[in-house]
């Protein structure tokens, strides 16, 4: 019987051609699995930094994490904020929160939502494309340009409150046509969180604020002259106050009633907030008194301004309770601080030396014959006289 020998099978025959083809296929898997892992620890890292925006409490925590923070982590040139801020209001929230906005250039703020409409129109769409001077320049100061931009509108209920804008020095990283869903993500959270720490500061001004004049109360006066000392003495610009009075306030009361004596108060607090400038704080200091602070007013640009508001309120048609003209003035004192004096006072009791000092001021103007504007300069420690 002859030995048994196993049958020689031929290996199969496979066409080069669909050989490559599989090949290509199972790249082709490879790099759709790797970018899908890359999309997924993408959306992972927003996420991430979403929430940690969403955390956030405080107005300039938030902007530094869009300005900062996203910048770094994408290797950008280039992200600026252009916020609308028709108030001051948002800048206001930054100065009593320590911010010194010229150093943060990145930081741009405009008192017209207008100024939007060269940017977006009616449309309110992204822009993805290349950075052009005329219509972009604005919104990346700095000697460096970039080469291509992406510009979101910050919108919120329909009204654009801002742009986010992206700029970097390669030409092709934002290009039009390209997919915006992150970006636009970004935008949105950006406009959600701004409007909610902006209504966080809110709430916390609220017993901050004198409820018949609308104007800042003592409180917060009190709070912000500490701060504004000690910022005098670190930038060494002059610290003016300003104490004004309404003469004879107990007179309106006691004739017109204290409805008519209410209005009065709130039309001054009206008239002295017109002539103030807009970073200046106006407080309604106690009864008919209010008080001011003029940060880098020396003494002749405050008396300026002291005389302006003596001069506005007593040019005022006030009314009585008939109706009859009302004459109304008021008397105001006017205190510098020399930011360069070193008597070893700390900012809460130089402070208190410059009240004390528009004070006696105010004190002099109104036993000189009220409706007047008296000054005094707060040079080392005590009122020169």
């Amino acid at each position: 019987m002859p030995p048994f020998r196993r049958p020689v099978t031929q290996p199969p025959v496979v066409d080069p051609d669909l050989l490559r083809e599989i090949h290509a296929l199972r790249r082709r898997l490879n790099g759709l699995l790797a970018q899908a892992r890359q999309n997924e620890e993408k959306l992972r890292r927003h996420q991430a930094f979403e929430l940690r925006m969403i955390a956030c409490t405080g107005l300039f925590e938030l902007l530094r994490m869009v300005l900062y923070e996203y910048r770094d982590s994408k290797a950008l040139e280039h992200v600026t904020l252009y916020l609308i801020d028709p108030e001051y209001e948002l800048r206001r929230i930054l100065e009593d929160e320590g911010v010194d906005l010229e150093a943060h250039p990145g930081l741009l703020f405009s008192e017209a939502p207008e100024t939007m409409d060269f940017l977006y129109g009616a449309r309110l769409q992204p822009y993805l494309g290349p950075y052009q001077a005329e219509r972009h320049g604005p919104l990346f100061p700095g000697p460096e340009a970039p080469a291509s931009v992406a510009l979101l509108p910050l919108v919120r209920r329909g009204q654009i409150i801002g742009s986010l804008n992206l700029g970097s020095a390669q030409r092709t990283r934002y290009l039009p046509g390209a997919g915006t869903d992150f970006l636009e993500r970004l935008a949105l959270f950006t406009a959600v969180c701004l409007e909610n720490v902006t209504n966080h500061e809110r709430l916390k001004r609220v017993g901050l604020t004198d409820v018949l004049t609308g104007v800042n109360n003592r409180r917060f006066f009190d709070q912000r002259l500490v701060e504004e000392v000690s910022q005098a003495q670190r930038s060494g610009r002059p610290l003016s106050c300003l104490f004004i009075d309404v003469d004879h306030f107990k007179q309106v009361n006691d004739r017109h009633g204290h409805q008519v004596g209410d209005q009065v108060l709130r039309q001054v607090a009206g008239l002295v907030r017109e002539c103030l400038r807009t970073p200046d704080v106006l407080a309604r200091y106690g009864g008919e008194e209010f008080a001011a602070l003029l940060m880098g007013a020396g003494g002749s640009e405050a008396r300026e301004i002291a005389e302006r508001v003596r001069q506005r309120v007593a040019a005022q048609p006030f009314q009585g309770a008939r109706g009859q003209p009302l004459s109304v003035t008021v008397s105001v004192g006017v205190a510098t601080l020399d930011p360069h004096m070193d008597d070893g006072r700390g900012p809460e009791a130089l402070g208190e030396a410059l009240v004390e000092a528009a004070d006696a001021c105010l004190y002099r103007a109104k036993a000189n014959g009220r409706n007047r504007v008296e000054t005094d300069r707060l040079a080392s420690g005590s009122p020169v006289t």
